[in-house]
């Protein structure tokens, strides 16, 4: 079996979401991983890449997406491109991307990979993802791939549309995915399941 299908398929008793499981299951993530680790790429485990972050574990990516609940039109804002899977994922399942990332060598690492795919509906930007990009909002999901410490950056929440919705591991100690819904009656919060992310990098782009 394709090793892309067969992970879609050990994740498939903790995520529902169809569209989610079949994105996974055509990613080839072993051109998002580096090179010692080409070997795991398909384990259900996070990786090490440049710049001291890591790809994601399949698992809690997919939770991510389904949390989104993506249609297919959405515009979606990434923040920490990383390695680039996420994003990548995030193109099969909404309209148009943009993806921030502070580590210039990361976003054009991710940006090769991501091009090599033929995916053209990604748009990378180098700069803080705490900032979001406020020229193109509102957004009508924001993924946010990195611990953002004990509150959501309050620049993101202004940027999601109405009915849009966020996801991101919060806190620092006691880090959980947590999901935002703008309404019309304010900003709804949920806190899910416990998660562990490398922190938010801020501050101005890398050279």
């Amino acid at each position: 079996m394709d090793p892309a299908q067969a992970l879609a398929n050990r994740l498939r008793p903790a995520v529902t979401d169809e569209r989610v499981l079949h994105a996974i299951a055509t990613m080839p993530r072993e051109l998002f991983v580096s090179a010692p680790e080409l070997r795991r790429a398909y384990e259900n485990v996070a990786l090490p890449i440049d710049c001291d972050q890591t790809i994601s574990q399949p698992l809690v990516v997919a939770r991510m997406l389904a949390l989104l609940e993506l249609t297919g039109t959405d515009r979606v804002l990434d923040v920490g491109t990383g390695s680039g899977y996420h994003a990548a994922l995030l193109a099969m399942l909404a309209g148009e991307v943009w993806t921030i990332e502070r580590h210039r060598r990361l976003s054009e690492q991710a940006q090769r990979a991501i091009a090599e795919l033929g995916i053209d509906n990604v748009h990378f930007v180098c700069g803080d993802g705490a900032d979001g990009l406020a020229e193109q909002a509102p957004f009508d999901a924001i993924n946010v791939a990195a611990a953002v410490g004990e509150q959501l950056p309050a620049e993101l929440e202004r940027q999601m549309a109405l009915g849009g919705r966020l996801v991101a591991p919060v806190g620092d100690t006691d880090q959980r995915l947590v999901r935002v819904v703008r309404t019309r009656a304010g900003y709804r919060t949920q806190r899910l399941e416990p998660v562990r992310f490398v922190p938010l990098v801020r501050g101005d782009a890398c050279p």
